[in-house]
């Protein structure tokens, strides 16, 4: 393999300098030809090397050269070579529309010249230009064409190219005698010529229109070939290796059978190739079945079917249904057999392929349900055939003929008995078979109506909870609130208070208040959102006013807390609800307050972004433990005791998160225990529609 290696490296380095030997001596015989028509010519032998060499641009260069000679001295023949092979890099180029003008003018130049063969050399250029477009049609009629002159010359080369384009339109058209013959003429070319890359094309199409029309050995053949000439393609191994192993199957050759599809198995398995494995594993599963291997076998066709059923491959996915069922039938497992049978029918009717009748033979089982009526009458009609001939070879005897007579008559009555034997077992399994299912479709129905039950029950349950964990919270905390609001005032009425006294008492009075106040709006909005009905009204508001209002409602419980507040915001402005975000700032800074201790801050800022509004108010309290983040915002209720043993509804949080969604935005949170906690705000500036 070296060696030939070796020898076609050094005969294309070999080939490679003797035409760039031939393109230096054509530039020197044009540096010194003189500016006439005989110029052409070896502008056209110049052209035509590089067009060999694949060097179209340069090659363009010589094209416009020679046109532009040819026409200025009327060189009808110039002109017309010229034309085709500027036609010629214009295909190469991908440039169709120039390449077929091209073509038309040069054909039209050459039939005035009744120059028949460059003719042909035109028709089998276009022939293989639409052929690689896709446009069969056409590229067999030019084909066709160009054969009836090309067939008629030495011209090995441009024929091997009309037959290789028959050869290639044929077979995606699928007609496979066709494109079998012109495979084998261009075979035969193109081993002529030498020509290893026609040849495996050639070598692939001819293995795949034997495949498909099972003709074992000469698939076979092709396949050891192609693969004879291409041992290093992994990739092309492992398409082949799944189709010659199933080949080797056809014929019993198990040896060889089993050697080639472990390395498909390996090859695509490795690589994930899905359209190889399935079929390696369909026959593995078939080879496996032969050998008795039922649980291998079924294993791999089970995986086949699932792959076949991915990439919706109908052919690959009816041959898995057949190997089913003739694993099944094995292990004597009829009711699947039948029911991998039945799949098999409606997706062969599918593909509009005819039936295959079922060949099982009569016996006292479940199996005989799986038997075609039509076989039945196909072999009454087989009886009735035997009868007329016998009735022919024995005219000359009257006796003999009645006594075959009567046999084939109640043959035929036997078979038709049978027949109706087999309808009325088969209806009646087939109503049993219904009423099973009818029965399992009453359970499934009866499962989801208790799944339902279940899932309303729950929802009950979560109403009572929250209704009770409402009355917890106004007849703990409101009324904590309330009642030593209330306990102010009557002794302000008793007069039991002197105004020093009652001054002293203001602020911590309307400390109750504002927690009352803000009870009042969490419990108002959380209820709200329990029954769905919270709706917001977007304004335009700077911010900034919003933090004035709401820092004057804590600023006494900062000092006599001892915290410290820096109010870093900036004027900016946010399209949302107002009130929702004064409710939300509220919460944020009583959470904030509640968690700060002695010497701690309280830091508000906001962000200005083009798209948004995000602001952030971030403290140096006792932080939050990373297992309760999560807790924060969910909507059960969740709270800890504050720095001064301070309660909480566990309601703030969620309402907050409920009303900054509803306005567009987000809020989340940053906390480190002992460090602190930074709750973060984002707003929209404007409609979220513009």
């Amino acid at each position: 393999m070296r060696k030939i290696i070796t020898s076609f490296l050094f005969f294309t380095m070999f080939l490679g300098f003797s035409q760039t030997k031939e393109i230096d001596s054509l530039f020197i015989e044009l540096a010194f030809q003189k500016q006439d028509s005989t110029k052409v010519v070896p502008y056209l032998h110049l052209i035509k090397s590089l067009y060999a060499l694949k060097e179209y641009d340069r090659g363009m260069k010589y094209v416009q050269a020679s046109e532009k000679l040819s026409y200025s001295f009327n060189y009808q023949k110039g002109i017309a070579e010229t034309t085709f092979y500027k036609a010629l890099y214009y295909a190469e180029k991908n440039d169709y529309i120039n390449a077929i003008s091209g073509f038309a003018k040069a054909k039209n130049l050459f039939r005035e010249q009744r120059d028949t063969i460059a003719v042909a050399k035109v028709n089998n250029s276009i022939g293989t230009l639409e052929s690689n477009r896709g446009n069969y049609t056409k590229g067999i009629e030019y084909a066709l064409e160009a054969t009836k002159s090309l067939e008629h010359s030495d011209l090995k080369e441009e024929l091997s190219l009309a037959y290789n384009t028959l050869a290639k339109s044929y077979y995606h058209t699928n007609t496979q005698e066709l494109a079998t013959t012109y495979n084998i003429k261009a075979l035969a070319l193109q081993e002529q010529l030498k020509d290893s890359i026609g040849i495996n094309s050639t070598y692939q199409r001819l293995s795949d229109l034997y495949y498909k029309k099972e003709n074992h050995k000469k698939a076979i053949y092709y396949f050891e070939k192609l693969l004879n000439s291409n041992e290093n393609s992994d990739t092309l191994r492992a398409s082949i290796y799944p189709k010659l192993g199933g080949e080797y199957l056809a014929i019993r050759n198990y040896d060889r059978a089993t050697s080639y599809l472990i390395k498909g198995y390996n090859l695509n398995r490795a690589s994930n190739n899905k359209r190889n494995l399935l079929t390696v594993l369909n026959n593995l599963g078939d080879l496996n079945l032969q050998k008795n291997r039922l649980k291998t076998a079924k294993n791999q066709l089970l995986e086949a079917g699932e792959i076949a059923k991915d990439l919706n491959n109908k052919p690959e996915l009816l041959k898995q249904y057949k190997l089913m069922k003739a694993v099944d039938s094995t292990q004597r497992n009829f009711y699947n057999a039948y029911i991998w049978q039945s799949k098999y029918y409606e997706l062969k009717a599918d593909l509009k392929a005819p039936l295959e009748v079922v060949q099982a033979p009569i016996a006292n089982s479940t199996e005989d349900l799986t038997l075609n009526i039509e076989d039945n009458t196909l072999a009454i009609s087989s009886l009735i055939d035997q009868k007329s001939d016998t009735n022919e070879a024995l005219s000359g005897s009257r006796l003999k003929f009645n006594h075959y007579n009567f046999y084939v008559y109640f043959l035929i009555f036997s078979l038709c008995v049978a027949v109706l034997i087999l309808t009325i077992l088969y209806i009646k399994n087939r109503k049993k078979t219904q009423k099973v299912t009818e029965l399992k479709e009453k359970n499934t129905l009866i499962q989801l109506e208790n799944a339902a039950f279940l899932e309303e029950t729950q929802n009950l349950e979560n109403v009572i909870n929250v209704k009770d964990k409402l009355f917890s919270i106004i007849s703990h905390d409101l009324k904590d609130s309330l009642s030593s609001i209330t306990g102010f005032i009557n002794l302000l009425k008793d007069g039991s208070l002197t105004k020093d006294e009652f001054d002293a008492l203001i602020p911590e009075l309307s400390e109750n208040a504002n927690n009352a106040s803000l009870l009042l709006f969490n419990l108002l909005n959380w209820s709200k959102s329990q029954m769905q009905s919270l709706e917001p009204k977007p304004t335009l508001f700077d911010v900034q006013e919003v933090f004035k209002d709401k820092v004057q409602l804590i600023e006494q419980r900062m000092e006599k807390k001892g915290i410290t507040l820096m109010n870093n915001s900036l004027r900016d402005f946010a399209y949302a609800d107002r009130s929702m975000f004064e409710i939300v700032i509220q919460n944020l800074l009583a959470n904030a307050l509640k968690f700060c201790k002695k010497g701690d801050v309280i830091s508000i800022t906001n962000h200005i972004n083009n798209g948004s509004c995000i602001v952030s108010i971030a403290d140096t309290g006792i932080g939050i433990a990373e297992e309760n983040i999560n807790k924060l915002f969910k909507s059960t209720p969740f709270t800890t005791s504050g720095t001064n043993n301070e309660k909480g509804t566990g309601l703030g949080l969620p309402i907050c998160k409920e009303l900054v969604e509803l306005n567009n935005g987000r809020i989340w949170v940053e906390s480190m225990v002992n460090v602190g906690s930074t709750f973060y705000i984002q707003l929209p500036k404007s409609k979220p529609e513009e």
